[in-house]
Order: structure tokens, then C-alpha cells, then sequence
């Protein structure tokens, strides 16, 4: 029996162990009628008071300031509560697992089975849809845990967010998405490759993309350039050629996949955007130009600066982390929140992500802040991490927004967020699907 088949098996006796009590929560379709005290849609850029949802199987049937209870609904009143549409994080590693312990970590990925790891990442799911977030997309796993726990969700198999996954990141030899990067010659038994995501000249990239694919992949993610937590390579040069990223674009937009690209880097950027991708990831270290070519071309950035948080916190605690990490985490968290102003005043399409592994798993929502922090207007910041981030998913048509015939994904906060952003981290309520996953509601 293959290693692929081998994992795929751990992975279904990890999410069949938690299957019932799962199901136990995936009730039969009812009506509700949501109530509190102010409602955000997603697109406007003010609130509705008050806030009325109404909910019949699974989809949103009214949205506004009133509605009769249809007969036999279950009417819920949140009170000084704000509905907004479930948000959405467009940059996440739910199969990944956070650690204070950098060695730790790195003996975890290599000693724990593929099924511990599968039960691992059940729980970070779980933690994530708690927080508000309805929707995610990963990018970038191993061992195909994704893909299981991504069909495990959708099944019913266990609660968490709607996940769109990207299989392997795709990069170069010795690049930021190379797992064996670092790691002595011979010790896995063989070179990475197309199947690992693990490409060199735009056939392979081309391979890579058809078989992210085959296995499962929503979208493709590509490495760019160098990465932060990657232990040979320089955090900003570029790691494709302009070859390689045109062809895996060409082949992932044939295939009606979206493509995120990882760039640090402005000249890894750069290329990616001339190819066509559909988003920049982080963006540390982005000029002028590259910041104008997204603004002209409409590429999104999804700036993920709770990832820098994470690492400076990581940094102020005086946890180890190897020396030559260390150097490049201190340079992006210098540079990164100042492209974040630039873009935002250029009026470049933003998204919400928040590379969830970095710093701790459930902490996702505390990207609104840092958003409005740095100047983004908060209903600005609430539309990123709603109804941009489901333009950028390409799920805009039934997702990100509090409207008729919409799925009714849909979170409370307390207060009101315009006010202040940071009752976001304060969920009170979720619905997914029409199915109450949380509801703590004042009594």
C-alpha cells in the first residue's frame, strides 16, 4: 500500500472518530428570526438599525430593519448586538498547529502520525469557526490533511469553517514552499518534485498545477519568493521565473482555479502579477510600481499582519528561533505595515488574511484591528473580511454579504464594531449553513 493511501486512511479513521458528535449538532433545517439592536451587510458602509435576519432552510430570505415572523420560527434576539455576514479569512493553515517551541514543532511535523495530525487540525478548525470565521481558504498543507478535512466539514463529519484548499504549495527548488528545504540531502528517501509541489521551468509548474488539481485543490498557491520561516533563502528574492508563474497561471486559470501567490518581494511580486495572478500574499516588501501594476490589474493584497504580530510576540517573549529567522521576521515586521498604508492609500483591492499557524489559531478576527490601526476605515476593514474576501474566493455569489437567497452564514458581536472594531473579537454568535454553532447570547 502507497504512502498517499496509507494517509489518506489515517485521515478518515481521524475524522470518523469525531463524526457523531458532529452530526449531533447538524440539525434538521428550521426557520429562525434573527434580531439585535444594528445589522452590517457586508456592502454598505453603515449600519441598519435595527437588525433583522430571517432564515429558512439554510438561506437568507430577509435582511433589514423589519420582517414578520413567519409561523413556527424560532425568534432569537442577540439585544445590543450587531449581525454581520460570516467572515471570511483568505489566508490560513488550519492543518498546521502553532507553537512557542520552534524545535518542537519541526519534530511534531516529522514524528506525528498522519492521523494525529488529521485530529490535530479538527480541533484548530473547530477553534476558527468559533471565532466567526464561516469561511476560509487554506493555502498551503501536507499529506493531503486539507483535502480530508475540508470534505470531513462538508459532510457534516465535524464542525468548522468552509474551507477552500490548495493541496501543496507550489515553489522552486530550495524555495520557501521546498519542505525538505534545510533538511540534509537523501534524508526522505528521494527529491521533492511536481507531486510535493516542488517545481523547476514551467512544464513541471504546469504537472504541479494539473495534479493540485487532480488531488483536490479549490485554488493554487504559488511561493514566489523567499519566505520568513524558511531557513535558507532570503525573505525577498524572487524564487519563479516569469516562465514558471505564467505557466502555472495559465494552467490554474484553464482549470477555473484562482491562484495566491506568496511575494515578499517586489520583484517576485512583480512577475506574479504580470502573469495574472489573482492575489499577493504579504507583500512585505512591495514599490511603487508593483503597488500600481495591482491597482491597474485589480490583483488583491491580502497583507496577513497578524502573522508579523505573531512573530512579535514571539520576539518580545524571547522564545528561540533560529538566528537567520529571526533577522528576516524583524525586517518584514519594519517594513510590512508601512506597504499596508501605501496600498491602501493607492486604493488597491485588499483582502482579509492572517496566515492563522503563525500566532495561535482562533485569534483570526484580531485582523481588523491591526487593519484599522494603520487608517482603513472600519466598515472598510468589516468588507475586507467579508465581501471582498468572497470577490477574491470567487464565491461573491452566495457568500460575504447579508442578502436575499444567500447562504445564511451569519455572526454576532456585541456593541457595535464601527464604533469599535475590536468587538469583531468578541463573537457572541454563529450560524452557518442555518446551523447555530454558537450562541451566547446575554441572557
Amino acid at each position: 500500500m502507497s504512502r498517499k493511501t496509507l494517509a489518506l486512511l489515517g485521515i478518515c479513521v481521524g475524522v470518523l472518530l469525531l463524526g457523531s458528535d458532529a452530526r449531533a449538532q447538524k440539525t434538521a433545517a428550521k426557520t429562525y428570526v434573527l434580531k439585535a439592536a444594528r445589522l452590517f451587510d457586508g456592502k454598505s458602509s453603515s449600519l441598519t438599525t435595527p437588525g433583522v435576519v430571517v432564515v429558512a432552510d439554510g438561506k437568507i430570505v430577509v435582511a433589514g430593519s423589519s420582517a414578520s415572523a413567519p409561523a413556527g420560527a424560532d425568534v432569537i434576539d442577540l439585544g445590543d448586538a450587531t449581525l454581520l455576514p460570516g467572515f471570511i479569512d483568505a489566508h490560513t493553515h488550519v492543518t498546521m498547529m502553532n507553537s512557542d517551541d520552534w524545535k518542537q514543532r519541526e519534530l511534531d511535523r516529522l514524528q506525528k502520525p498522519i492521523a494525529e495530525q488529521a485530529l490535530d487540525a479538527t480541533v484548530n478548525a473547530k477553534i476558527t469557526l468559533m471565532a466567526g470565521i464561516t469561511t476560509v481558504r487554506d493555502v498551503g498543507s501536507r499529506a493531503y490533511i486539507d483535502v480530508g478535512l475540508r470534505n470531513a466539514i462538508r459532510n457534516g463529519k465535524v464542525p468548522g469553517p468552509r474551507m477552500l484548499v490548495s493541496v501543496h504549495a507550489i515553489g522552486a527548488t530550495g524555495g520557501h514552499c521546498d519542505d525538505s528545504d534545510g533538511y540534509r540531502s537523501g534524508l526522505f528517501g528521494h527529491e521533492t518534485g511536481p507531486a510535493e509541489g516542488v517545481i523547476n521551468g514551467a512544464d513541471q509548474a504546469r504537472y504541479a498545477v494539473r495534479l493540485a488539481h487532480k488531488y483536490g485543490a479549490d485554488v493554487i498557491k504559488t511561493c514566489a519568493s523567499g519566505g520568513v520561516l524558511s531557513p535558507t533563502d532570503d525573505v525577498d528574492t524572487p524564487q519563479l521565473t516569469q516562465d514558471e508563474l505564467n505557466a502555472i497561471v495559465d494552467e490554474a486559470h484553464s482549470l477555473r482555479r484562482k491562484v495566491a501567490t506568496h511575494a515578499h518581494g517586489a520583484e517576485a511580486a512583480k512577475r506574479a502579477i504580470r502573469a495574472g495572478v489573482d492575489s499577493i500574499e504579504h507583500g512585505t516588501f512591495l514599490d511603487d510600481e508593483a503597488l500600481e501594476m495591482m491597482k491597474q490589474r485589480g490583483t488583491y493584497l491580502v497583507p496577513t499582519l497578524m502573522a508579523v504580530q505573531g512573530l512579535q510576540e514571539q520576539l518580545d517573549k524571547g522564545i528561540y528561533i533560529p538566528p537567520a529567522i529571526a533577522l528576516k521576521a524583524r525586517m518584514a515586521i519594519a517594513q510590512i505595515r508601512a506597504t499596508f498604508q501605501k496600498a491602501l492609500a493607492k486604493g488597491v483591492n485588499i483582502g482579509l488574511g492572517t496566515d492563522a499557524a503563525v500566532y495561535p489559531h482562533g485569534r483570526n478576527t484580531e485582523e481588523f484591528h491591526q487593519m484599522v490601526d494603520l487608517g482603513m476605515k472600519p466598515t472598510d476593514a468589516l468588507k475586507a473580511g467579508t465581501s471582498a474576501d468572497a470577490q477574491l474566493l470567487g464565491i461573491a455569489d452566495r457568500l460575504g454579504t447579508l442578502e436575499p437567497n444567500k447562504i445564511a452564514d451569519i455572526v454576532a458581536v456585541p456593541g457595535n464594531p464601527v464604533e469599535n472594531i475590536r468587538q469583531t473579537e468578541h463573537v457572541i454568535f454563529v450560524m452557518k449553513e442555518g446551523v447555530i454553532y454558537k450562541n451566547d447570547r446575554p441572557k
